[in-house]
């Protein structure tokens, strides 16, 4: 698994994107609040997540809160 801080987060809206936190230039991930339970997430915090490729580029799976 992935890991990565919420970079940015959408509440209305329920999608956001996660900054990896490994060390080569990867885009951020995609994320919906459907990917995760439990309360909105909120941007800063870290995240583990597994990628897989959508059509608008890699979305964040198996999202769980670290």
């Amino acid at each position: 698994m992935t890991e990565g801080t919420i970079g940015f987060f959408h509440d209305r809206k329920g999608y956001g994107f996660i900054e990896r936190n490994d060390d080569d230039d990867s885009e951020d991930v995609f994320f919906h609040m459907e990917d995760i339970e439990g309360p909105d997430l909120e941007e800063g915090q870290d995240v583990r997540f597994e990628v897989e490729e959508a059509d608008k580029g890699p979305r964040a799976t198996n999202l769980e809160r670290v």
